[in-house]
């Protein structure tokens, strides 16, 4: 009597994917968590396309891309598929613009490895040093509003013969 109940109550998308073989409630109920259950490779493939995928376009705050590739980083871990703070480290480094090239060489070239937390304290002021030497420059354009006045006196310039200077 329950199930004839709840299999009145099944919404329109799941009559007929329904077995009917199902006689409980907590066999129904089974059968949902089956169909709703998230599938953890795909999961993993995502959330690892982002990662790899992740690049630093100079927009906003770099502490918060750094701890956003974190946080990939620790949703993978939650999946069982670990990266290493290293690995990491590198992946971030990787990602940034060309601007922090030489702070990449400046990190190579040191034998200690930087804890998460040291890297983004360093790209922080990395960040600011880059953001106080940027030079600030504008570019002047003008046009004419009669474009064929502007064509005319290039081909008389060019037919007429020039004149010696005294």
């Amino acid at each position: 009597m329950c199930m004839m109940i709840i299999k009145k109550a099944i919404p329109e998308a799941f009559r007929g994917t329904m077995s009917d073989k199902i006689t409980t409630a907590k066999e129904f109920v089974a059968d949902i968590e089956k169909r709703f259950v998230k599938n953890e490779k795909a999961e993993i493939g995502t959330l690892l396309t982002s990662q790899i995928s992740m690049r630093y376009r100079g927009k906003g705050n770099i502490k918060e891309y750094i701890l956003e590739m974190s946080l990939l980083a620790s949703k993978l871990k939650a999946l069982k598929l670990e990266l290493s703070e290293d690995l990491l480290m590198h992946l971030v480094l990787i990602s940034l613009l060309a601007q922090f090239n030489q702070f990449k060489v400046n990190y190579n070239c040191q034998e200690k490895t930087w804890s998460l937390n040291e890297l983004i304290s360093h790209c922080v002021q990395e960040e600011e040093r880059m953001e106080q030497d940027k030079v600030e420059s504008a570019h002047l354009a003008s046009t004419s509003k009669d474009k064929d006045k502007g064509k005319k006196r290039k081909k008389e310039a060019a037919h007429t013969t020039p004149q010696k200077k005294q």
